[in-house]
């Protein structure tokens, strides 16, 4: 059983697309969402899989190149065979089934959803009961704060999407809404913990005043219809023409969107418990921790830049 967790964040740097195969709808090639809300999502096994390769790809690394942090931790995975076997221990052997990994994660569930609108460009957008689950699962993981769910259709004090004292237009959609100090509040408090050091100064002052929330059904509604849909297309070598069949769709979530997951970490299941003999299940998120890239390649289409997110994990106050 799980006994500690972290979350952390996935800030969508380029267009993700974490497929669910093909379907009948309008788009071809549709992307994962949750069945009861319709909101995207990201599966936790993709998730697990691109990070398991990030840790790999440490132990291909030469000598003296793995992160700093990861090495005055766990001085003894200088040597690539005790490397080789905490990526093992933490995330399970590749062949066979000896035994589980001792870290999990939790489905990547969308925080923030990129919205356009006419003053300020973008706003992100997000509801009460998306913003009532986030705190739920902090809670779950032992994060403690004050911030309260902010009611629909508020926004921060000084929001820049204000098109009078009163609306603002997102999309074509031209919506009531006022300040509220729980919605203040919770933007300042995102800005600080996904937008933090000199490199993000815009974006930080962005967070903070272009956050609105709106009520469940709108942003369902918009996280349906807002998302990004790319016609693509195979050229014939031969005769320059577009191949027959060849036309399809894909949908993406756009850049900017923010998602949010746990990482989960047991004790070992295994006799040799190596690098995490001491407090087993901390030490496992400690390495997850110490080792995770900035940056990770997500979902599909990895050769046209899709799908690089930032990972950013949350640290209690």
């Amino acid at each position: 059983m799980f006994k500690a967790a972290r979350p952390f964040f996935l800030i969508v740097e380029t267009p993700l697309h974490a497929g669910c195969g093909s379907d009948l709808g309008v788009v071809d090639l549709p992307i994962q969402r949750e069945k009861h809300t319709g909101i995207p999502k990201v599966e936790a096994s993709g998730l697990k899989g691109c990070l398991r390769e990030a840790f790999e790809g440490l132990s291909e690394t030469p000598n003296g190149s793995l992160p700093e942090p990861l090495v005055q931790e766990f001085p003894a995975l200088k040597e690539k065979s005790k490397l080789k076997e905490a990526i093992n221990l933490a995330f399970g052997p590749e062949e066979g089934e000896l035994y589980a990994g001792a870290l999990g994660f939790t489905d990547a569930r969308l925080l923030l959803f990129p919205v356009r609108s006419m003053r300020g460009v973008f706003g992100w957008v997000s509801c009460p009961a998306v913003i009532s689950k986030f705190l739920h699962e902090l809670r779950m993981a032992g994060i403690k704060n004050s911030l309260q769910v902010p009611p629909a259709y508020t926004v921060p004090r000084g929001c820049g999407l204000m098109v009078n004292s009163e609306h603002l237009i997102l999309e074509e959609y031209t919506l009531a809404v006022k300040e509220d100090t729980a919605c203040t509040c919770l933007a300042d408090w995102l800005a600080g913990k996904l937008f933090p050091g000199s490199g993000y100064d815009y974006w930080f002052a962005k967070m903070k005043k272009d956050l609105v929330i709106l009520a469940d059904d709108d942003f369902r509604d918009f996280v349906n219809l807002s998302t990004e849909v790319i016609t693509r297309t195979k050229i014939d070598p031969k005769t320059g023409t577009v191949q027959e069949g060849a036309l399809f769709t894909e949908e993406y979530l756009p850049q900017e969107s923010v998602l949010y997951s746990l990482a989960l970490a047991s004790p070992v299941f295994n006799t040799n418990k190596g690098v995490f003999a001491r407090d087993e299940e901390r030490a496992v998120l400690t390495f997850w921790q110490k080792g995770l890239p900035e940056f990770l390649q997500l979902g599909g289409n990895a050769t046209i830049g899709k799908g690089i997110v930032r990972l950013k994990v949350l640290e209690e106050d």
